[in-house]
Order: C-alpha cells, then sequence, then structure tokens
C-alpha cells in the first residue's frame, strides 16, 4: 500500500510562517545588540557600569540598631551629630550640644570597634554592641569654647576634626580644628584667621588622616583649595598654585579627600568656559602640598565628584554623571602620579602642564562605574560613603528622600534598606563610617533631633 506524503505547503500558510521565522529571527538579533549605554536597572535597584553585563549584587540586609549617645558633661542639651568616623580599632562621631537658649558647645564621642565583644557593652540598654564615652574637649578660643564640629578625621585611633562657629561683623564662619591627644583629649588647634578665614574663604571641607599626615579639603576665592599638616598641629594652605586653582581650563571647586596607598586623592569638579554642569575632577598629590589635576569624562555627561573612599586597594569615587548619580573607580589606590590621558583616561586641563607628563609603567586607570538607581533630575547629592568589608556603602539624599546603596567594586549597585524614611530637609545632617562588616549611620534632623544606628553589612568580595 502507498505511504501517503504530506503535500507541500503553499499558499498563504507557508508565506505566513516564513514572515514569522523572519520576526523572530530578527528579534533575537535585536536583543543581542541592544546598547550597553540603555542598559535595564538590575534586580537590585542599581545598574551596572557602562558597556558593563555585571548584575548588581545581591541587595544586602542590614540589621540596623538604634544607638543611644551618653550626654556628655556640662549642661544639659540636645545632640547634634555631623560626622562619623573608624580607624585604627576606634569609632568616632561628632558634633555639638545645644542648649535651651541655642548656645552650642562642641562634643565627641568614641567607642572601641570590638566593644561588641564585650559582654557589658552588648547588654547595655541602646549599646547595640558599642561602648560610647564621651570624649573630653579643650577650648582656647570663644569661638572654640563654641564650635560645632562640622567634621572628622582619623588615623592610628586618633582623631582630628574641623569645628566652626559663626560670629564677628560679618558673621563669617570662624574655624578651628581640633586634634586628639595621647590621653585620649581633644584639645582645639588655634590658627591665623586667614588660615581659614578671610576674604579668600569660600569653605572648609572634610578632613581625612593617613600616613603622611592630615588633610582638609575646602574651597578659596582662587578655587579648590587643601590644607595639610604632618601631625594636625598647625595646617598650611595650599591655594592659588598651578592645577589646584582655577585656571583658563576652568573653575576648580574641592569636595572631598581620602589617604591613598602612597599619598592624597582629592576629588570635586573643573567648570571649564561655556560648559554648564562642569566635569568629574581628581586631583593627586604625594605630600598635600604638589598637586596634579585629572579631569574625567564619560560620554559628554556633565558631572562632579562628591565623595571618595579607599576600599583596599581600591579607590571609588561618587558624584553626579548626567542626570544620575554614579561611580568613577580606579582599581590600585596609587597617590602622587602624574596625571593626564595615560594617567586615568580622562582628558588634560589647566595650564600648569596639566596631562604633560608621562605615566608610570603599571598606573591603574579611573574607569566610569556604574548609577545608583534611577535618574535623581540633578537633585541627589551623596551624603555619605563609607568602606565596610566586601565593598562600599552611600547614602544619598534627594528631593524625594533618602537612600542607601552597596557596591562590591563600584559598578553595579544595589538598593540597601535604611532603619526609618529620611524625608530631604535643608536643615538635615546625613553622615556614614565603617569599620569591618559594620556600618554607623547618623541623622540629625534639627528640630526633629539626632539618631545614631549600627548594622551589618555581609557584602560580596571586593
Amino acid at each position: 500500500m502507498p505511504r501517503h506524503r504530506p503535500r507541500p505547503a503553499s499558499g498563504p500558510s507557508r508565506a505566513l510562517r516564513v514572515l514569522l521565522g523572519v520576526a523572530a529571527g530578527l528579534a533575537v538579533l535585536l536583543a543581542s545588540c541592544r546598547s550597553p549605554e540603555r542598559a535595564a536597572p538590575t534586580p537590585g535597584g542599581g545598574t551596572p557600569a557602562p558597556g558593563s553585563s555585571a548584575p548588581a549584587p545581591e541587595p544586602p540586609r542590614p540589621d540596623w540598631r538604634a544607638l543611644t549617645l551618653p550626654t556628655p558633661p556640662g549642661a544639659p542639651g540636645r545632640l547634634l551629630l555631623r560626622d562619623a568616623a573608624a580607624c585604627g580599632g576606634r569609632w568616632f562621631v561628632v558634633g555639638a550640644v545645644v542648649d535651651a537658649a541655642g548656645v552650642t558647645r562642641p562634643a565627641a564621642w568614641s567607642s572601641p570597634v570590638s566593644a561588641g565583644s564585650s559582654p557589658a557593652a552588648s547588654a547595655a540598654p541602646g549599646s547595640g554592641g558599642f561602648a560610647w564615652s564621651p570624649l573630653r574637649l579643650a577650648s582656647r578660643t570663644a569661638y572654640g569654647a563654641e564650635n560645632v564640629l562640622t567634621a572628622v578625621g582619623c588615623r592610628g585611633g586618633r582623631l582630628a576634626a574641623v569645628g566652626a562657629k559663626s560670629g564677628g561683623v560679618h558673621g563669617n564662619p570662624r574655624i578651628s580644628t581640633w586634634r586628639q591627644l595621647a590621653d585620649g583629649s581633644v584639645v582645639e588647634v588655634p590658627a591665623e584667621f586667614e588660615v581659614f578665614g578671610g576674604p579668600d574663604a569660600v569653605n572648609v571641607g572634610r578632613i581625612a588622616g593617613g600616613p603622611a599626615g592630615w588633610v582638609v579639603a575646602g574651597n578659596r576665592g582662587t578655587g579648590a583649595a587643601a590644607w595639610s599638616s604632618a601631625d594636625a598641629r598647625e595646617f598650611r594652605l595650599v591655594s592659588g598654585v598651578p592645577e589646584l586653582a582655577s585656571d583658563a581650563a576652568g573653575r576648580t571647586w574641592a569636595a572631598d579627600v581620602t589617604a591613598a596607598a602612597s599619598g592624597w586623592v582629592l576629588v570635586g569638579s573643573v567648570r571649564a568656559p561655556g560648559r554648564p554642569g562642569g566635569d568629574p575632577a581628581v586631583w593627586v598629590s604625594p605630600d598635600g602640598v604638589d598637586w596634579r589635576r585629572l579631569v574625567l569624562t564619560a560620554g559628554g555627561a556633565a558631572g562632579d565628584l562628591q565623595r571618595v573612599v579607599r576600599a583596599g586597594e581600591r579607590l571609588v569615587a561618587v558624584g553626579r554623571r548626567g542626570d544620575a548619580l554614579a561611580a568613577w573607580v580606579r582599581d590600585a589606590a596609587v597617590g602622587g602620579e602624574p596625571s593626564g590621558p595615560a594617567a586615568g583616561g580622562g582628558q588634560p586641563g589647566g595650564s600648569g602642564g596639566v596631562g604633560s607628563a608621562p605615566a608610570g609603567p603599571g598606573v591603574a586607570q579611573w574607569r566610569p562605574g556604574g548609577a545608583l538607581g534611577p535618574a535623581t533630575g540633578g537633585s541627589g547629592q551623596v551624603a555619605g560613603l563609607a568602606a565596610v568589608d566586601g565593598g562600599v556603602v552611600a547614602v544619598v539624599v534627594a528631593a524625594a528622600g533618602a537612600s542607601a546603596w552597596f557596591s562590591a567594586d563600584g559598578g553595579g549597585w544595589a538598593s540597601v534598606p535604611l532603619p526609618v524614611a529620611l524625608a530631604s530637609a535643608p536643615d538635615r545632617s546625613v553622615a556614614v563610617a565603617g569599620a569591618g562588616d559594620r556600618l554607623l549611620l547618623l541623622v540629625d534632623g534639627g528640630a526633629e533631633g539626632a539618631r545614631l544606628w549600627s548594622a551589618r553589612v555581609a557584602g560580596g568580595p571586593g
């Protein structure tokens, strides 16, 4: 019996199957060719670095615990909290106490990082495993006696801080620095008025400690500036010098500083004439006095750098890139190197021979990292950046409120739950610090009061 053979398809049905096959092939091809510059957000709420398919890390789930700081000796009042740091086995928190009449006095607290192993500290109500104690502060000027400590750094388990109190005929901030002595007390270091103030003053910002001493980041009428000291006994103003100061390449602005493997790294921005928004900028120095500038670019998007932290041998800086907040990463934290395209993939700028020196062998590159969540429309600011085991944590404050983000390497970022919703407010202060796998978060809401939390943040390998 002859076998029946199906007749080949013909007419409209065959043509339809051919068209469907072509359409499916085109869909696969288009999906594989999708531009990485338009990568969709990853499951953690962050985005991978431009040109990278690396996913965001698994979102950490911090075990937030509210902490209670003891009130320092003296008149009762409300605590003002402004900054935190950790090094050498110690935590530090700084701020002030304000009494019912509005008079402030400086305040600082410290706790051993290993306090969690102490049964007494773990059992104390509101301790969260910390053993906080107020530090004894000794002022030497009338303004110092009313300072609010706004920034703190540390090296070798001792702090140095920047404080300010508005006063004088024009009500300008009167700046003092503070250093911790061997006995644990913290003393004011008076300075000549024009070291931090004077007609050229703009702002005095963050402070960092490192093997070479201390550096404070800030700005003067001449542009970006730095104050350096070997021992925090006296700070030398460095401003109006080539590459650090504003010049024909643009107006310079310094926002943060950190110690690198062999020097210092200062971050901020350069706003070139006719370029709204500016560009991210990095300065490196072996000694806090001689600085070299590097201007970073990423697809022509305007931006800046607002915070920088060293995590192992990696540097991670975070700031604005276009309408979003995003990271820049340098995989070897080397300071005092020549700048220029070979040293960082950016463009030279400035009039002091910027970019003219060749880069040495093995110099690590600054590269664009990932974005921290969706675009903020330019309203987002990086309130804090801290290194923890396995990565870094950034806290962002935007018009819609505050958010926190974790990244193992500055590439993919994952959303981190905060202990409470933090609405944006002009008088709100937010800061973070990290040591080991523990994170410290402080929030001062002005009239709402100040709060402090700690959490363990388990991240992946960094």
